[in-house]
């Protein structure tokens, strides 16, 4: 399970609360599922919706941190995630301000919302797996994407940095 879904878990921690915190936190959502592998419903076809559950429990215990992180990159245009030189440099000057904007705009939302929004823009889950990831229906997770989309193109002047561009 760890091999299968390490890389994935630390992306999503990466981008919630910096990479310093992704490595502990994501060690910490596996020693949690080994510690917890008995209640684990061998049921569910894939064990991704369960991990995401335990890393976002994790993540918001850092909310503090994260809303610090987000206002820090809102000011500073800096992600977190390294890329390759050229995309960087390139990304930074198409989109630099969009990314200041975006982050001051996720630090707003609520962090229901919020946490929606990044497992299924980041993580990229589906509106199913995000349900069992936070362990809500499915109309609630459809509202609150609805909500946090609305918000993110109000604070961006109607963009709609979600969705991709055709």
């Amino acid at each position: 399970m760890f091999d299968r879904y390490a890389k994935q878990v630390h992306q999503y921690v990466s981008r919630r609360l910096g990479t310093q915190l992704a490595d502990d936190i994501t060690g910490e959502t596996f020693l949690i599922a080994f510690r917890r592998r008995e209640s684990y419903d061998p049921a569910r076809s894939l064990a991704r919706p369960w991990l995401y559950g335990i890393a976002t429990r994790l993540v918001a215990r850092h909310r503090r941190s994260e809303e610090r992180f987000l206002r820090a990159l809102q000011r500073t245009g800096v992600d977190p995630l390294p890329e390759p030189m050229a995309e960087t440099v390139v990304r930074q000057v198409a989109a630099g301000a969009q990314d200041r904007a975006l982050a001051g705009a996720l630090a707003r939302l609520p962090r229901g919302e919020r946490d929606v929004l990044l497992l299924v823009a980041w993580a990229d889950l589906s509106y199913e797996e995000t349900a069992q990831t936070l362990g809500v229906p499915l109309g609630t997770v459809r509202s609150r994407l609805h909500r946090a989309r609305r918000r993110l193109r109000e604070a961006l002047g109607g963009a709609d940095p979600t969705r991709e561009e055709s």
